[in-house]
């Protein structure tokens, strides 16, 4: 039996911190386990924030103390990895039976990295990405993850693997993805626009492969009681946007918008074959012999002692 139920969570990251966040996480736990989901998708930078519209008391060429003293903030809701949240959230796997792939802030001494960890019932945390490139301003407070947390795991619902926010527009990294034989593309984010809707099908339909997107979804400054330059205070800072997306692009679920929820979809993985007949993009309708594409999985520690 091939078809599996799979998931896409959509939930925004509390103001009140990563206890309060993680608590709503595990409300979910009931509707989890009734859903019969083998998957869960939850959105990037659930546990520890993701923080649009801070500037961090950055202009180009200094930076004033009161940014040093917001990032200090930020790096205290971050999650260590293994931790408490870490080890909540493989309970919450076992007990539920799902794997799920959860978007945190992962501190790694002192710097910060934008992180998907991936959880099996059986094994508690089994895997982790960190987003190789941080976007725009994303760069000032978040590390660069090298080609050693490129996953794709065998899961209950399939091999799932994927990306985070805008890498899915980095095609190299999709390539190599493809290769490693992803079956169910992840892809955590806090992009809420239309365009994402395009390129989560264009994925699809490229890697003839399903997709589960989970997208935050925050209220407006005002119902938060925050002042965003340059935003429209009533406007929802994420409207969400969780999507799932079938082999040939076809939406099988949602866009999710305005409130969280768990979106659900069946997917049949004996699908994919009949999906890669007329375009396996590593395979038949791939040129060796004209393209080629490496992959450095090496760890790249900026310190290294050799004796």
């Amino acid at each position: 039996m091939t078809t599996k139920t799979v998931a896409a969570l959509q939930i925004g990251s509390s103001p009140e911190g990563k206890a309060q966040t993680l608590e709503n996480i595990l409300a979910y736990e009931n509707e989890i386990a009734a859903s019969g989901a083998s998957l869960v998708v939850m959105p990037e930078a659930l546990l520890g924030g993701y923080p649009k519209g801070e500037m961090f008391g950055t202009r180009l060429g200094y930076r004033l103390p009161e940014g040093r003293e917001a990032y200090a903030r930020y790096y205290e809701n971050a999650v260590d990895v293994p931790g408490p949240e870490t080890e909540a959230l493989a309970g919450l796997s076992q007990r539920t039976g799902a794997s799920l792939v959860v978007g945190v802030i992962e501190r790694g001494g002192s710097t910060l990295y934008c992180t998907a960890l991936f959880f099996e019932p059986g094994t508690g945390l089994a895997a982790k990405h960190r987003k190789l490139m941080p976007t725009g301003t994303e760069r000032l407070i978040w590390g660069q993850g090298d080609g050693s947390t490129l996953p794709v795991i065998d899961a209950a619902a399939g091999r799932i693997g994927g990306a985070i926010c805008w890498e899915n527009h980095m095609p190299l990294l999709r390539t190599a993805m493809y290769a490693k034989g992803v079956e169910i593309w992840c892809a955590p984010t806090v992009d809420e626009r239309d365009i994402w809707q395009c390129s989560m099908r264009h994925i699809a339909h490229e890697g003839r492969c399903f997709v589960v997107s989970a997208c935050q979804v925050q209220p407006s400054p005002a119902e938060l009681g925050q002042d965003v330059p340059g935003w429209d205070a009533a406007r929802p800072l994420i409207n969400g946007g969780s999507v799932i997306v079938g082999p040939l692009g076809d939406v099988l679920a949602g866009p999710l918008r305005g409130k969280p929820g768990l979106l659900t979809a069946q997917v049949d993985i004996g699908e994919l074959v009949r999906a890669r007949y007329d375009f396996d993009v590593v395979g038949h309708y791939s040129r060796p012999d004209v393209f080629s594409l490496t992959v450095d999985e090496r760890p790249r520690p900026p310190v290294q002692f050799i004796s």
